[in-house]
């Protein structure tokens, strides 16, 4: 557990328009039961600071960690206490209900999030990684989702959520094998984005967050919605509730001052406040 006074394991900090969640339990970023609390607490507050209206609201999300890698995967421990307790398949069931609903929170959250890879990602940090809708990668940076070790399956939303990204196939191999992936791997796979150098990659990381979070918010959100209806439910479905969803964004701000800016001052000049 986390010493009385010492910083939270998993803590929300701002720079600018994003706000940046740092995984900070040394030296390993193990998640256990400290971590697993402060992303649910962290968790709830991002949809707080995303909600449209906010004042100061947050328009983008970074997820970073401190230390060497950014992270070792769980704690084993927590999953013997699981095992070896009271009613341990009524104990996994609650507890994979639990973390689900974290993932899906940063998931389903109305602005773009990013996930910075700097090293080692293992098992729930690369599942909380798969639910970002970005994943940027150091060149250093591997991953794996290594349950097979403890003779579990990944049930964070790692299996399906790598599916979506690469296949079924692929998603099955990586699970099935428990190897580590370096990200020029993950990167053809469509599971990593972009890997960027090792060198000065936390500030490029930085950079990109920023430049997402100076865009169109609302139409942003719209992205989302219409992605995830269309991975989800089909291209098609995505077109049934376009109308709805694309239309109202000729009534912000952000568009009518763009439009304006385009026909005065040419593409790529505009400016946004996500409203």
């Amino acid at each position: 557990m986390t010493d009385a006074g010492s910083p939270a394991p998993v803590r929300i900090e701002r720079d600018g328009d994003v706000a940046v969640v740092v995984l900070d339990r040394p030296p390993l970023n193990l998640f256990d039961e400290s971590v697993f609390a402060a992303l649910e607490q962290v968790a709830a507050e991002l949809a707080a600071l995303t909600a449209p209206g906010r004042p100061g609201r947050a328009r983008a999300v970074l997820v970073e960690a401190r230390g060497r890698v950014v992270s070792g995967g769980v704690d084993v421990t927590e999953f013997r206490d699981v095992a070896e307790g009271p009613d341990p398949a009524q104990r996994g069931t609650a507890l994979w209900a639990r973390l689900l609903r974290v993932a899906q929170t940063i998931e389903d959250l109305p602005v773009p999030t990013v996930f910075a890879a700097h090293g080692l990602t293992l098992t729930a940090a690369f599942e909380l990684a798969l639910a970002c809708d970005v994943l940027l990668a150091a060149e250093r940076a591997s991953f794996g989702l290594v349950e097979i070790v403890v003779g579990l399956t990944p049930s964070m939303g790692g299996p399906q959520r790598l599916a979506e990204r690469a296949g079924p196939a692929r998603a099955k191999e990586l699970v099935f094998t428990g190897e580590r992936y370096p990200a020029e791997v993950l990167e053809r796979w469509n599971v990593v984005n972009r890997v960027l150098p090792d060198d000065g990659f936390a500030e490029a990381a930085r950079q990109y967050a920023r430049r997402v979070a100076a865009g169109p918010t609302v139409a942003h959100a719209a992205t989302k919605r219409l992605v995830a209806t269309a991975v989800r439910h089909g291209a098609r479905a995505a077109d049934d509730i376009t109308p709805q969803v694309s239309g109202p964004l000729f009534a912000t701000a952000d568009l009518r001052g763009a439009v304006t800016s385009f026909l005065d001052e040419g593409p790529g000049k505009a400016t946004y406040e996500g409203r």
